[in-house]
């Protein structure tokens, strides 16, 4: 079963374009790019990588997809487009003819209306996904997770998967109404969760892998096995943590697993949702 890291980012960095990372994001205030990158994967026995976007352009699409036309390790791209254009459906026949390109994201967590995802505009496009094979990531935090689960009950035959786990409250150790959202939510069987970018919703410094597990428990608990996919977040988790760090945490709370369940983790479930070849 090949491994896959099922959530990373190249990006030609832009103070402008890329507000996003602060000062107190130096060590990443830098370009990310392939060749970067392939070496550490190869490092950890890593066979493949899913791509996701960062930027909201049709641009980002040409850039990420070139990155993954050049270089065989990246099996996939989650990119971008405007989903809620009138055009949408044209917009996604033409980006069908791209084989790596597998689904697509939009920056929920940055919309000033927590009820973004449920505009009509919004779910015209998410209807649209499904008759071309696209996924659909979920990049929310906590408070958004209750409009989650309205948005994936209206598609019940829509893939989508969950970023990050929505981001929980790790540093605050807050975790109950999380824990219950994520439960709600993975009731869905349409919908998977990426295990990634949790050492950033910790304390950058000084976490544990004890402050983890918590949510690793419910994460398990609530989508299984067979509904849960690596993602290491590279380069944002270089914030508070190395790849090496990030993959240690991750195996050390796995290591008791089955190995058929190891395997589905770390890579066999990304390969059949994302479609990988």
């Amino acid at each position: 079963m090949p491994k896959i890291d099922a959530h990373q980012h190249f990006w030609k960095y832009d103070p402008a374009r890329h507000g996003w990372i602060g000062d107190s994001m130096k060590v990443i205030q830098r370009d990310f790019m392939p060749d970067d990158l392939e070496p550490v994967l190869h490092a950890h026995g890593i066979d493949g990588c899913v791509l996701v976007q960062v930027d909201q352009n049709q641009q980002e699409n040409e850039f990420q997809l070139a990155n993954a036309q050049a270089n065989d390790f990246i099996k996939g791209v989650v990119g971008w487009v405007d989903l809620q254009a009138e055009d949408i459906e044209q917009q996604l026949a033409s980006l069908s003819k791209h084989k790596k390109l597998k689904g697509f994201r939009h920056i929920l967590q940055g919309e000033a209306d927590d009820a973004f995802m449920l505009r009509s505009a919004f779910r015209n496009g998410i209807g649209k996904l499904r008759k071309f094979g696209f996924t659909y990531d979920i990049l929310i935090f906590p408070k958004h997770l209750k409009n989650a689960c309205e948005l994936v009950k209206e598609f019940p035959d829509q893939s989508f998967v969950l970023d990050h786990l929505a981001k929980p409250y790790i540093k605050a150790g807050k975790i109950e109404e999380w824990k219950k959202d994520i439960g709600a939510l993975a009731q869905f069987d349409n919908v998977m969760c990426k295990v990634s970018g949790m050492v950033t919703e910790a304390d950058w410094k000084n976490w544990q892998k004890a402050d983890f597990h918590p949510y690793l428990d419910a994460a398990v608990d609530s989508f299984g096995m067979d509904r849960l996919m690596f993602g290491s977040d590279w380069p944002v988790c270089l914030c508070a943590a190395d790849y090496t760090q990030v993959v240690d945490l991750i195996d050390d709370y796995f290591s008791s697993f089955s190995r058929s369940e190891q395997a589905a983790f770390w890579g066999g479930n990304a390969a059949r949702f994302y479609n990988l070849e």
